[in-house]
């Protein structure tokens, strides 16, 4: 691969392309290039890629001399490096064969985020030239898009936080018409404070049935002096796009949100987790933990008991469901949680992958079981593979040596649990290892295989071939 893939690779069964069928894995880098590769081969008529495209030609809407952002000299930020370029996980329509890729540019000097209508069986332009991502007071160098893209009822969600917290920024979520790319909203999460920027460690944006959005917002000014409040630093919001504009629906903000904005504590390091329907009288539930390792777990459809939305002067969140303080490890949650069979799975900084049993809408109020394996920074973001009910592995990737000026270099490492019990370990690569490792890595299962980005390829996974063993005389 030409770049880093922070965005999680994705996976297309049966796609013509050139006549042929294939199931195909699509991947984009930081080098603002976007790959599709045969899933299940890569020899022969495979050896190379099905396409490849670069978002920096004209072809595909950049400028002369387009490059990607070069994080060290551009915005001298290091948490994303070396280059940023497709940085967020991208959303396919298969319904209609459409990639939506959100890339970031530097052009004569100029910054521009583009949101992309791709072609996944030949890499071009659905809608030419592609939409560039902008509106009054947002900082095109300043952001960056984080957050996987949602698709839903044919409108595409882009949300953005900062680039390396340089001001000025704030959270922004944008809504795009999936046919023409035209923008329809705009949701400006702080528009008379600063901060509280999307980001979510790379979590998608969340959405249920009825098309309410969720997410959850970084450190940055909250406002006390309002109900509904106006600027929602370290908030989990629930929005609903009208067809027209974003209307805030409702929200929860934790009691200590001050110390949490003081601290850099974001709520919005970790990702939106929606539950399916439980028993109880909280059937529809968000989960969520961010830095501080707080568990919430919080009623969608009133996240706040009489609407409560914020407990000034409190010790604690009795407004919402439930709330296991400091559940999750010093380190923080710096991912989101997995949910398998009414186990929720978090694997947070510093700390072993735990389980949490739910039984009517409740989590227990500590691990059910917990691994032997311990990750540093940032710990990870599980997926679970499952026959149904039975058959669950939990499939996470250890990317502590993803190399930066406070990590060594070292390969990403995945590893595979017993999803009935996470202390049963089944497999892990350290013994074949691949790719130099990228923070926030999420493994893409499908069809017998396991998808890693890492910096330099990506790698794939899956069962080795039984092979007959030659004993003597005879074969068994």
């Amino acid at each position: 691969m030409d770049g880093f893939i922070y965005g999680q690779p994705l996976y297309v069964p049966q796609v013509t392309i050139a006549g042929v069928k294939h199931n195909v894995v699509y991947v984009a880098t930081e080098n603002d290039s976007v790959y599709a590769f045969d899933a299940d081969s890569n020899g022969g008529a495979n050896a190379n890629p099905l396409w490849q495209v670069t978002l920096l030609d004209a072809a595909h809407g950049a400028g002369t001399g387009a490059t990607p952002t070069d994080s060290g000299t551009d915005n001298t930020c290091t948490d994303l490096i070396p280059t940023i370029g497709v940085t967020s996980t991208p959303v396919i329509d298969p319904s209609t064969g459409t990639m939506y890729v959100e890339s970031k540019t530097k052009e004569s000097g100029n910054f521009f985020h583009r949101l992309h209508a791709l072609d996944i069986t030949n890499g071009a332009e659905k809608v030419s030239p592609p939409t560039t991502i902008t509106t009054s007071g947002f900082n095109s160098l300043m952001h960056t898009n984080r957050p996987g893209l949602l698709l839903l009822n044919g409108i595409v969600y882009v949300a953005y936080a900062s680039d390396c917290d340089n001001q000025p920024y704030h959270g922004w979520i944008f809504a795009y018409d999936a046919a023409t790319l035209s923008q329809k909203a705009v949701f400006n999460e702080s528009p008379n404070g600063r901060e509280g920027g999307f980001w979510m460690a790379g979590s998608g944006i969340a959405a249920d049935l009825a098309a309410n959005i969720y997410i959850a917002s970084g450190n940055g000014d909250f406002d006390t002096g309002h109900v509904p409040a106006v600027d929602l630093g370290d908030s989990n919001l629930k929005l609903f796009y009208t067809g027209s504009a974003f209307s805030l629906e409702d929200y929860f903000t934790p009691f200590d949100q001050s110390t949490l904005d003081q601290n850099d504590t974001d709520l919005g390091s970790g990702g939106v987790l929606l539950l399916p329907d439980q028993a109880g009288a909280h059937p529809q539930e968000l989960v969520q933990a961010g830095k501080e390792g707080t568990i919430y777990v919080i009623d969608r459809n009133q996240m706040t008991t009489g609407n409560k939305h914020y407990c000034s002067g409190c010790a604690s969140d009795t407004q919402i469901v439930q709330e296991l303080q400091g559940a999750v490890a010093v380190g923080g949650m710096w991912s989101m949680p997995a949910y398998w069979n009414s186990n929720v799975y978090f694997w947070g900084s510093s700390d072993n992958l735990k389980a949490y049993s739910v039984t009517s809408g409740t989590l227990s109020l500590g691990p059910t079981s917990a691994s032997g394996t311990f990750l540093g920074f940032p710990g990870a973001t599980p997926s679970v593979s499952a026959h149904g009910n039975s058959g669950g592995i939990v499939w996470a990737i250890d990317s502590t040596s993803y190399g930066s000026p406070n990590a060594s270099l070292g390969p990403a490492v995945l590893h595979a649990y017993d999803a009935t019990n996470v202390v049963t370990q089944l497999y892990n690569s350290s013994a074949t290892p691949g790719g130099n490792a990228v923070k926030f890595t999420v493994p893409t299962i499908a069809n017998g295989k396991v998808y890693i980005g890492t910096q330099t390829e990506l790698d794939v996974y899956g069962p080795q071939p039984q092979i007959t063993r030659l004993l003597g005389v005879g074969a068994r």
